[in-house]
């Protein structure tokens, strides 16, 4: 029976233990030390069984699946309306402190003002969550950003800009704080990619990623967050609707599509943390190669002798 295999110690880890499955039942066994982080298993035929299942449940009843299933879950938001949503529904479930869900937001350098300032209103709204902010490595502001790659890189190369300022930092956070799984806040009525999307995923990776409102709309995101006064960013009262960087953002117009002023006139649809894997490490091999020529050529025009 075709699988597929959540080694989660293996995504995250330098050298695990060997693993005894159970084919038939889907379990997987890792080593019995308290220390480690259990791995998930599931099958194709369960995984497709779970998401028939998780459909027919509201969002508050999802994440409690999540927070007793899913070892080394967290949240991965821009403050969104769905992400936020999320968050207030999360802090009302009274979890004890070892089953909470950390929050990752990855601070592109590129936010609007508006957003960053939501960061410090719901750390004052919810002071038990931890919020893990990564940045581009090793780069701590928009002009260090602007200076090793150069400037507008989202219009000169926005594969790289992706990778610099978003793929590599969630990369790198999922790897440094052993996630394993994630909630995101993608929903089937932003359209694009997103329309048929399922509750429970697995990326290329074997990431588990968790879209616990696929099911909801905006104006039943909208309604949640003005029911229970959930904080939320002050741009979406000027006819934004989803929030990103300030270079690729706009507001939308009647009719248009939630996610219509993203990347506007442009093909794309997705920051790139959504895009699988492989498309980096394809792009990223590219780039590679193009230096390499590049510098070939450069030393051809300069008369060296080149060694073969």
């Amino acid at each position: 029976m075709p699988a597929l295999a959540l080694s989660l110690q293996q995504l995250h880890m330098g050298h695990r233990a060997p693993i005894d499955r159970d084919e038939e039942s889907g379990y997987a066994s890792g080593s019995s030390s308290e220390a480690s982080i259990p791995d998930v298993f599931f099958t194709e035929p369960h995984l497709r069984y779970l998401n028939r299942q998780l459909q027919q449940l509201e969002p508050q009843d999802i994440l409690r699946w999540c927070i007793t299933s899913l070892p080394g879950l967290f949240q991965t938001t821009a403050f969104g309306f769905t992400g936020l949503a999320t968050l207030d529904m999360l802090s009302k479930m009274k979890i004890p402190r070892p089953q909470q869900v950390d929050v990752v937001f990855l601070d592109t350098l590129h936010h609007f003002p508006e957003t960053l300032k939501l960061v410090d209103r719901v750390r004052d709204r919810y002071p038990l969550v931890n919020i893990h902010i990564y940045k581009p490595a090793g780069i701590e502001t928009a002009d260090q950003f602007g200076r090793q790659y150069g400037e507008r890189l989202w219009e000169v190369n926005d594969q790289l800009y992706d990778w610099a300022a978003k793929v590599e930092p969630a990369q790198r956070a999922y790897r440094e704080l052993q996630v394993n799984a994630v909630l995101t806040g993608r929903r089937r009525s932003q359209g694009g990619k997103r329309g048929d999307l399922d509750i429970i995923e697995v990326d290329e990776a074997g990431l588990i990623k968790v879209n616990p409102l696929a099911n909801w709309s905006f104006e039943q995101v909208q309604d949640y967050i003005r029911t229970h006064k959930v904080p939320y960013n002050e741009l979406l009262d000027r006819g934004y609707r989803s929030v990103g960087d300030w270079h690729s953002t706009q507001p939308v117009h009647a009719g248009e599509d939630e996610r219509a002023g993203r990347w506007k006139g442009q093909p794309k649809t997705e920051c790139g943390i959504h895009n699988p894997r492989s498309k980096f490490a394809q792009f990223l091999r590219q780039q590679e190669l193009q230096k390499q020529e590049e510098t070939l050529q450069k030393a051809i025009q300069s008369g060296i002798k080149i060694e073969t």
